[in-house]
């Protein structure tokens, strides 16, 4: 028989839990906790004497108390080990929210992103708040952003509608990296801003010169549909997983298309889409469900050792 001290101790409880799951995802999985999200895959226009081993860098939003220094150099250090070919980083460098402490600068965060090595190269594109944070740049209407001037001046091409051909023991594959498809603001806030983006994926498309297969680096995944065969593989951030995800559903994604684009490894007619769920946090410093992550995507047959 339930007793009024039985159901007080039962809310008593429900409130401590609710405290409890709170403090951890405000306090502990978006700042302390790091994971290394491992893919296998081997699409049908893959090569199958290429294996190519790719660390995917998403979403850092540098700013303290939940992106400091210290921790970018955490995932520098973290990604550098996992021996990948590439590395690749798909943008929203830019902090994004206004629960800051310091602002960590563009020349600071660049500087420390330096470090990354890989024997192909470290290769980014921009996300929609690398555009955002920069008024100047929305004030034109163009770039360069201060990111991109900055990533570059510490030796880091960033791709906007460009592409570039790697070989890895002389097998040839393509870097593609998309403008960001959100990338200027006008309007008013609410329902009546608008967003136009600077990507162009047939232009992209069209510097890749040979049948050598491709891996596209595009910040947002909603670009995934108008993706043609002829992509191997894409990238893509810029939804954090929802940053709170239950039992394979998050509530809330900034996607047109919902959960459907929202975190993992996606096949739809034999094209593979891979969502990062980043490494920082957007407007809301909370993760709960899917702790920041570094990716690691091994494509192709890895060779078998005699």
């Amino acid at each position: 028989m339930l007793t009024r001290r039985a159901i007080l101790k039962s809310i008593a409880a429900l409130g401590l839990t609710g405290v409890s799951l709170g403090a951890y995802a405000f306090g502990i999985e978006p700042r302390f906790r790091l994971e290394v999200r491992r893919y296998q895959l081997s699409p049908t226009r893959w090569p199958a004497n290429l294996h190519l081993r790719l660390a995917v860098v998403a979403d850092l939003h540098a700013g303290e108390p939940y992106m400091p220094p210290e921790r970018i150099s955490e995932i520098v250090d973290r990604t550098n080990a996992l021996g990948a070919d590439v590395i690749v980083l798909l943008g929203d460098f830019a902090a994004g929210h206004r629960w800051q402490t310091r602002s960590v600068p563009p020349r600071e965060w660049a500087g420390l992103l330096a470090k990354l090595n890989a024997p192909l190269g470290v290769h980014a594109v921009l996300g929609n708040h690398d555009w955002w944070d920069d008024t100047d740049a929305q004030r034109r209407g163009h770039g360069p952003v201060i990111g991109r001037i900055e990533l570059e001046r510490v030796g880091i091409p960033v791709y906007e509608n460009h592409a570039v051909r790697l070989v890895k023991e002389d097998r040839a594959f393509w870097i593609a990296g998309l403008g960001d498809q959100i990338a200027i603001m006008s309007g008013r806030k609410g329902k009546w801003r608008q967003f136009r983006g600077v990507d162009d994926l047939a232009g992209t498309l069209a510097k890749v010169t040979d049948d050598a297969p491709i891996v596209l680096l595009a910040h947002e995944p909603d670009i995934f549909p108008e993706v043609p065969d002829r992509v191997a593989l894409t990238l893509s951030g810029h939804t954090h997983g929802g940053q709170v995800r239950l039992a394979g559903f998050s509530p809330v994604v900034p996607s047109k298309f919902g959960n459907r684009y929202a975190y993992g490894h996606v096949v739809e007619r034999d094209r593979h889409l891979i969502i990062s769920g980043g490494l920082g946090c957007s407007i809301l410093p909370v993760r709960f469900g899917v702790p920041p992550e570094v990716v690691l995507v091994d494509v192709g047959a890895k060779p078998t050792v005699s």
